[in-house]
């Protein structure tokens, strides 16, 4: 989609596009069933699908990302036990503290010192400490990881840093919950499939209305025994869709569109190198995330809105995401107002 001159360019979130034509066809042709009481085939066909691109056993369809990853800590957590995760992670900053109130975890933050959303093997052995321990000491036993890292710029993990931290959490006997909310991303970016970056977790979330167009919808997915767990955990959240097959149907279309990614990533390389050549101070960035470092967060992203151009807070810096319904013409349209309108 291309935007003409006045119309507003929407880089909040490649969370706002809408489905087209391909898709909402999909979705009205649906079959489906009562998910509850039976199984909704077209969710089934996605669950199947979902889990064999992820490299795991079995997949539970969920209406959210959010949902996804709370049913994942609800079964691996018991209260009060500790759990670990990189500075800013979704799971600790944008989950309204369900993963403490819900799932009955203590949270605690690991510091970036691989590089951007990424722990070393060194910070995240010391931040489990020693096993054992007087009967009233937390009890350290889940690992979160997230990839790619929303708050630091939608940051990829490799594999070989994700195999290092998930060897450092084995030895320690902690269970490992990736939040793949933009999984796609990351393997777009390095050239893989994603199942090549969920090798020895437990268990793992993915969304397909980020970047991948549907409307709504994820997965969590892990061993038979999880999702068997997760369906009853699901239920008592509210998750019980009914004929959630019109959903599903959407999140097939999205599954043969993770290949599209590498256009979205194309235009966050563009907009960052308009924007530095603006004067801009932002990241370089790996996938479609783009985070700009300015003065007055409130202040740039009043301004930008007044020249047409949506953008949102994240992690101290105003964060540009592009998408689908983006063009590259887009993007040059983007950095024009900006440009005409004295930024930054």
């Amino acid at each position: 989609m291309t935007s003409n001159d006045g119309a507003t360019l929407d880089f909040r979130s490649d969370t706002v596009t809408r489905p087209d034509e391909t898709m909402r066809r999909a979705m009205a042709s649906a079959e489906v069933a009562d998910n509850v009481i039976d199984v909704d085939p077209t969710i089934r066909a996605l669950e199947e699908r979902a889990a064999a691109v992820l490299g795991m056993p079995a997949a539970l369809w969920t209406p959210s990302g959010t949902m996804a990853n709370l049913i994942a800590l609800s079964v691996h957590l018991q209260r009060g036990d500790r759990f670990l995760a990189p500075k800013g992670a979704h799971v600790l900053n944008n989950e309204l503290g369900t993963a403490a109130w819900l799932a009955g975890g203590m949270p605690e933050p690991l510091e970036h010192d691989a590089g951007p959303g990424r722990p070393t093997p060194e910070t995240l052995s010391a931040a489990i400490g020693a096993r054992g321990g007087p009967y009233y000491a937390l009890r350290t036993t889940l690992l979160c990881l997230e990839n790619t890292h929303n708050a630091a710029g939608g940051a990829v993990t490799p594999p070989h840093e994700h195999a290092q931290l998930l060897s450092t959490a084995r030895q320690a006997g902690l269970r490992v919950h990736l939040d793949g909310a933009r999984i796609w991303h990351a393997a777009t970016a390095l050239g893989l499939p994603p199942a090549a970056l969920t090798v020895g977790v437990d268990t793992v979330s993915a969304c397909f209305s980020k970047g991948l167009g549907a409307p709504v919808g994820s997965v969590v997915a892990g061993s038979v025994n999880f999702v068997e767990r997760a369906r009853r955990m699901r239920q008592m959240l509210g998750g019980g869709v009914r004929q959630g097959g019109i959903l599903a149907a959407a999140g097939l279309v999205a599954l043969d569109r993770i290949a599209d990614l590498e256009q979205d990533h194309e235009k966050s390389r563009r907009l960052a190198a308009g924007l530095v050549e603006l004067g801009w101070e932002v990241n370089a960035p790996e996938t479609n995330i783009l985070l700009a470092r300015v003065a007055d967060i409130s202040v740039t992203l009043e301004s930008l809105r007044a020249l047409g151009v949506l953008a949102l807070p994240m992690a101290g810096k105003v964060r540009f995401i592009t998408h689908r319904d983006l063009s590259l013409d887009d993007i040059d349209e983007a950095l024009r107002r900006i440009k005409a309108g004295g930024h930054p």
